[in-house]
């Protein structure tokens, strides 16, 4: 089954941000700061968010982009690389990554590590170069073009320039712990096939993220419990050029429908956990969003849907459900306060932006 789908443009109210917390500009250091803020100064405003890793299955960071998407000028900075050590994981940017924030209209500020810390065979603690992230904030605030402008201008005339001070640094950082790093030659092998030209970055990047896309069809991950385990790749495609390569976690097919089902787990509790839905959430608003949504070529409607599963829980809801169904499950499972009003934002994130919630057991 290959499914196909276009983005022409993003339309979406974000409901269950959280409030972020105000840093003075002059106090700001990328590595002190909450993983997402805001940094205001007398003359302007901007939200940022910080990634761990480049690889967006670690740590969360669509959930720290979605915290910051209320806010009109958005900067995210993600590591070229990030290197854990010789008995660990390396891991690239990708371009599919940089295309999804031009497409969310967030900034990405390239940046790398410059200092980390010995545990065992491998380093952590890794911390960014703040001078050269404060400096290309600060160039951020003065830039008066789209996000899409600025990304590809720095993938276009700096990328190969922080490539190169990442591996002067992890150089630095391999002497001073002791710690074996990875063969540099696989950073000048990627710097080489990504060559100076985006195209480039493009086509080696998407051969990269199809075949992960494949490996993941394959496996079906121990914490998914899906009520079937039917998985299916999706293409997506947008007008900035982008290619998306995702895997939905389950589709139905129906004679004129197609659901794209999402979906998030917990053994433990009521609820997945809140990063875990915003983690969701971020790859629903591009299932909203698909216009000309193909399956195996032959074009078909399309809904998408966030799945929430727990052991625990008695009965389902979805958000088209009516208020008394809804009261009723909420009360037979016991949900706190909190739990309550994080489902009815959710309720309301989805009746705003076109997509359905379902609220159910698993066994």
């Amino acid at each position: 089954m290959y499914i196909t789908g276009t983005i022409t443009g993003i339309k979406y109210k974000v409901g269950l941000a959280d409030e972020l917390q105000i840093v003075n500009e002059k106090e700001f250091d990328i590595n002190t700061v909450p993983s997402a803020c805001i940094v205001q100064s007398h003359k302007h405003s901007f939200a940022v968010s910080r990634w761990v890793s480049p690889k967006r299955t670690r740590s969360y960071p669509y959930e720290r982009v979605y915290n910051t998407l209320n806010i009109s000028k958005k900067i995210t900075v993600i590591p070229v690389v990030k290197d854990e050590g010789a008995a660990g994981d390396r891991d690239f940017i990708q371009w599919d990554t940089v295309s999804l924030m031009s497409l969310l209209d967030v900034f990405v500020i390239f940046a790398y590590y410059d200092k980390a810390n010995k545990k065992d065979k491998k380093i952590t603690n890794q911390k960014y170069d703040a001078k050269y992230v404060t400096q290309k904030l600060k160039e951020i605030s003065q830039y008066h073009s789209s996000a899409l402008h600025w990304n590809l201008n720095e993938l276009n005339n700096n990328l190969h320039n922080v490539l190169n001070k990442a591996k002067s640094c992890y150089n630095e950082i391999e002497k001073s712990t002791g710690v074996k790093l990875h063969n540099p030659n696989g950073l000048e092998n990627f710097q080489n096939k990504i060559g100076r030209d985006v195209s480039l970055f493009m086509d080696f990047s998407r051969g990269k993220a199809a075949m992960a896309q494949l490996r993941e069809f394959r496996a079906v991950q121990p914490k998914e419990r899906l009520s079937t385990l039917t998985k299916a790749n999706i293409t997506i495609t947008n007008y900035l050029g982008g290619v998306y390569f995702f895997t939905v976690d389950e589709v139905v097919i129906t004679k004129d429908k197609l659901l794209l089902i999402e979906e998030k787990h917990s053994s433990k509790s009521l609820l997945p956990s809140k990063g875990d839905i915003k983690d969701g959430l971020l790859k629903l608003i591009l299932y909203s969003n698909l216009s000309e949504v193909s399956v195996s070529g032959k074009k078909i409607k399309c809904e998408s849907i966030l799945q929430l599963t727990s052991l625990r829980l008695k009965g389902s809801i979805s958000s088209s459900d009516k208020s008394e169904k809804v009261e009723t499950f909420l009360k037979e499972n016991k949900f706190s306060p909190v739990q309550k009003k994080l489902i009815s934002n959710l309720m309301a994130e989805a009746k705003s932006n076109n997509f359905t919630v379902i609220i159910k057991q698993v066994k």
